[in-house]
């Protein structure tokens, strides 16, 4: 009697992350713990050299003359508004559609965010939009360049700079990112990033940073980020306790001499994407052409978005929804925005999904992921 013949089972495939810091981790491991090392060789833990290293690389890398470090990317937006005197009474224009930490920085001025519609295609503020919006009451205007392209600066910037209004750049998705060739955060009157772990640049923490070209702005950051202190335990300004530790500064100093290299791999990977999908109906991410994207996120829209990331999810695929819900139907904003009606924002919170992004991602998970998007658009 023949036995019966036995297969070995067939193993499911294994999950694809949304992001793997771990692959990036492992590519610069022994140069990262020898920063580490260092700086606990060196017994300077906060405002010391690593810290200010950043600050002039970061800067300069940014085309402007000053760098400030401070805690975290929603208090680089925050300290910037702050030292331009924004404060109650005051209107900031805003983008409707990103995270809640732009919003929340102007809030904490006791300014009034005032949001404005985006663009459909980039998801970026829309020019015409701010222009509309501008009160006698507005003090800044806050383009956030969201999912690693560029807003339309070039206008954004002509019309604030015909009124006299300030820019602050939203810069937290798009280090390396440019517009006409001009890199991000050297726009406005002050570019503001955040090197949250899953940033582009990102620390082993949280962490920010203000770029600016004006030098009292930069001093006003560096006497806000210290208790409102320049010399120790004089005060002459109520401050905060804001600054970067060395730890993420050596961190993020040896990450950054990777970042265009890294970001040249997103693009990469992104295009992988774009000829994946092509002709699947979905829509993909849209370059404006007028400078460089590095997707920060590679986000699709679809009406079948749902069954998309329901598909995705099943197979154990990482994917995320940024943003469900725009700023202005926020349970913590509805009442200030009683009656907005911002279409392509709300548009864009029902019909988009990012899909795994990473320099480190293969062209096999890139495949399996487009096989399950394609699943999910014909379900």
């Amino acid at each position: 009697m023949n036995e019966p013949v036995t297969r070995p089972p067939v193993s499911a495939p294994a999950p694809i992350p949304m992001l793997d810091l771990k692959a990036e981790y492992a590519l610069f491991g022994d140069e990262l713990r020898s920063a580490l090392l260092g700086v606990l060789d060196s017994g300077q833990f906060i405002l010391g050299p690593q810290g200010a290293a950043l600050e002039r690389e970061l800067a300069q890398y940014c085309g402007v003359e000053h760098g400030v470090a401070v805690a975290n990317g929603t208090e680089a937006l925050h300290l910037a508004l702050r030292a331009l005197g924004v404060g109650p009474g005051h209107e900031v224009i805003t983008s409707a559609f990103t995270f809640i930490g732009s919003a929340e920085a102007i809030s904490y001025t006791g300014a009034t965010p005032v949001f404005v519609d985006v663009e459909p295609d980039t998801f970026n503020l829309d020019p015409a939009a701010v222009a509309r919006a501008i009160t006698s009451r507005t003090r800044a205007v806050m383009p956030v360049h969201l999912f690693g392209q560029c807003a339309a600066m070039d206008r954004i910037q002509q019309i604030c700079d015909h009124r006299g209004i300030p820019v602050v750049e939203d810069c937290a998705q798009s280090i390396g990112a440019d517009f006409d060739r001009r890199p991000c955060g050297s726009w406005g009157v002050a570019g503001c990033t955040s090197f949250y772990p899953s940033k582009n640049l990102g620390a082993f923490g949280d962490g920010g940073l203000v770029v600016t070209k004006d030098a009292r702005l930069a001093d006003e950051l560096r006497v806000l980020r210290n208790h409102g202190s320049r010399v120790r335990y004089h005060h002459h300004v109520i401050g905060y306790n804001s600054r970067l530790d060395e730890m993420q500064a050596a961190i993020l100093r040896v990450k950054f001499k990777h970042i265009d290299t890294l970001n040249a791999l997103r693009r990469e990977k992104a295009m992988l994407y774009n000829k994946r999908l092509a002709g699947t109906g979905a829509v993909m991410p849209i370059e404006h052409g007028r400078g460089k994207h590095i997707y920060h996120q590679y986000t699709l829209r679809s009406a079948k978005r749902d069954a998309i990331k329901a598909a995705l999810d099943a197979a154990k695929i990482g994917a995320m929804i940024y943003y469900p819900i725009p700023l202005h139907q926020q349970d913590v904003y509805q009442e200030l925005c009683r009656g907005a009606n911002l279409p392509n924002a709300e548009a864009a919170a029902r019909t988009v999904v990012s899909l795994p992004m990473f320099p480190m991602l293969s062209e096999e998970q890139i495949g399996r992921v487009c096989e399950v998007v394609v699943a999910g658009l014909a379900g």
